[in-house]
């Protein structure tokens, strides 16, 4: 078996970073620099039906399947990591309603983001309930026709700019996980609103900011799939877009390496190019085959994620997507810093790139589930066999 991309993906890379290098990578310094959003990739990755490709056609996207989407996203990360955010979080707003919601459901949220008229963010963690998800507070309360809902939802990706939110409830309050729903809920709901920007070390362009829910009443067909299911869809959820948190890892790893290569061999000292040094040499191979077999993984889990996804039972998801995104994750987090050691006192500056992507590489393992959560997870399914 040859272990090859086929035609229509090495194309599909090849456009995907042509539109990364020509219009959104000239703003990526700046966009960290201001901590704004980054309107010109929207603008971009909309123009070129990338920013949330995964939709299927029938709801007017693109129909790329899971390795497509990583690919997308791999590469918008290799240029700006906020900016790979964008079809990242599109993809895991929505898998949910593709998991789980209803036609109508689909039918009415899903056409308007496969159209760059909307964003889509994913509302689950809280102050209280991180790795602890299920210790969630935020309440729906069933009223006739509608739903109320109460509470904060905190560390939500491009919040405020988002249109639409899935938002995980407690509706039962004494049933733990089976208590807890999933909802839709949209920016101009009467009592929606946002804690101010948070003040981060990295992934500055993409607005990390509290959802806060005061008597928030919604139709009550804005539920995502069955009262009671909603954890449950949470944990499928995350099985599929760790995958594409992997794919930006890789992406941001990609990018180091690329540019610290180019810098060793323009680097002169001791009357040579850097590059000639084995020390350097030794560097740069690790940084490349720890990259390479980290995207092999990725590319793995993207595959079991589109099988799964198309209906076929897959009962190794949940360990190689939470591989994944570890192994991809804390190899971006060595490849970056390695690219700044490379560059010396120049990788340490904000003059290079290095150095900010050192910085966005570290949120990585930590959301989407802590590399030590992905380690639990991982031995829990080696145990059950």
């Amino acid at each position: 078996m040859m272990y090859e991309l086929p035609e229509e993906l090495r194309l599909l890379r090849q456009t995907v970073r042509e539109v990364a290098e020509a219009k959104i990578a000239p703003f990526a310094a700046e966009v960290d620099a201001a901590a704004r959003f980054p309107a010109e990739a929207l603008d971009a990755l909309t123009g070129a039906g990338l920013h949330a490709a995964h939709i299927p056609d029938s709801y007017g996207g693109e129909g790329a399947d899971a390795l497509a989407t990583v690919i997308i996203i791999e590469e918008v990360a290799r240029a700006c990591a906020s900016s790979s955010l964008i079809p990242a979080v599109n993809k895991l707003g929505t898998v949910p309603l593709l998991l789980s919601g209803s036609a109508e459901l689909k039918q009415k949220y899903l056409p308007p983001v496969a159209r760059g008229e909307a964003l889509f963010s994913y509302a689950l963690s809280e102050a209280n309930a991180g790795s602890d998800a299920a210790g969630m507070q935020t309440r729906a309360v069933r009223d006739g026709d509608w739903w109320v809902l109460n509470g904060t939802k905190m560390w939500i990706s491009n919040a405020g700019v988002s249109q639409y939110y899935t938002v995980m409830a407690v509706t039962e309050r004494d049933r733990g996980a089976r208590g807890i729903s999933a909802f839709v809920v949209e920016k101009t709901d009467p009592g929606v609103s946002f804690g101010e920007p948070e003040k981060k070390l990295g992934i500055k362009g993409s607005p990390t900011r509290t959802v806060i829910l005061e008597d928030t009443m919604i139709p009550a067909d804005r539920i995502i799939g069955a009262e009671g299911t909603g954890f449950k869809t949470a944990l499928a959820t995350l099985d599929h877009t760790r995958v594409t948190i992997a794919a930006q890892a890789l992406g941001i790893a990609q990018g180091a390496l690329d540019y610290a290569t180019g810098y060793v061999k323009e680097r002169r000292q001791f009357g040579k190019p850097i590059a000639d040094f084995q020390g350097v040499q030794f560097m740069l191979a690790d940084m490349a085959m720890k990259l390479e077999g980290a995207r092999q993984l990725t590319y793995h889990a993207a595959a079991l994620s589109e099988r799964a996804m198309a209906g076929d039972k897959v009962t190794d998801l949940t360990f190689a997507s939470s591989a994944a995104k570890c192994l991809a994750s804390d190899t971006a987090m060595a490849v970056t810093t390695d690219a700044v050691q490379l560059l010396g006192g120049y990788g340490y500056t904000r003059d290079f790139p290095v150095e900010r992507m050192m910085r966005d590489a570290k949120i990585t393992q930590i959301y989407e589930g802590t590399n030590q959560i992905q380690r639990v997870v991982m031995a829990r399914q080696l145990l059950k066999g």
